[in-house]
């Protein structure tokens, strides 16, 4: 296991950890095992998801192998602060669509004693850092980085390639929109995007 046994025991304060990586990589999967873990050892768990993520189930953090874990959907980062008390452990799903309020709520969690467990993308479909994660990532004890598989040379996939002309940056998805590609195809197909986009064959 990744955590380090606590040497100082006086020490009450908790930690974060990040899940982060590509669609279709994993994070969500990670996040539920590590959360139904935690259940299973009988500490208070809650699970946190933005409200506008819908796809597959309204209240259930669901991974796009269908295993799942009830969630409470919220609109905002700062309902987490108030739900979340009395808690052993929160888990936050599709962190990045969360306002920025989500770094010092998670930092705030952690220093009352909480195990924060976040996952979500660490880049957006144009190859940036998505939202919030940097900062999450940065003030995190824990970074866990997961990869796909590039749909298009097979080898470790780490960006979120859309494939439709939609700009928003905001766009919930499946493999009908996204596919997960290595560097090198998501260097080639944002190549071939931007000919196209000039009018180039």
């Amino acid at each position: 296991m990744f955590l380090e046994n606590t040497v100082n025991h006086k020490e009450q304060f908790g930690w974060i950890e990040v899940i982060c990586g590509s669609m279709f990589s994993g994070k969500t999967e990670e996040l539920i095992r590590r959360l139904k873990r935690a259940q299973f050892a009988k500490q208070k768990v809650e699970i946190f998801k933005p409200a506008i993520d819908t796809r597959y189930d309204e209240a259930m953090v669901v991974s796009h192998d269908a295993n799942e874990i009830r969630s409470t959907p919220v609109p905002a980062a700062a309902n987490i602060a108030i739900l979340a008390q009395g808690c052993d452990v929160v888990g936050i799903d599709e962190a990045q669509f969360f306002d920025d309020e989500i770094i010092k709520i998670c930092n705030d969690l952690a220093n009352q004693g909480i195990r924060v467990i976040v996952a979500g993308l660490d880049m957006d479909f144009k190859g940036n850092p998505f939202g919030p994660m940097p900062a999450l990532m940065a003030t995190a004890e824990y970074v866990t980085k997961v990869h796909a598989v590039c749909t298009r040379t097979g080898n470790l996939a780490n960006y979120s390639f859309r494939k439709n002309d939609n700009d928003k940056l905001v766009m919930l998805g499946e493999t009908e929109e996204y596919e997960p590609l290595s560097r090198a195809a998501y260097y080639h197909a944002m190549r071939e995007e931007q000919k196209k986009s000039n009018g180039l064959k």
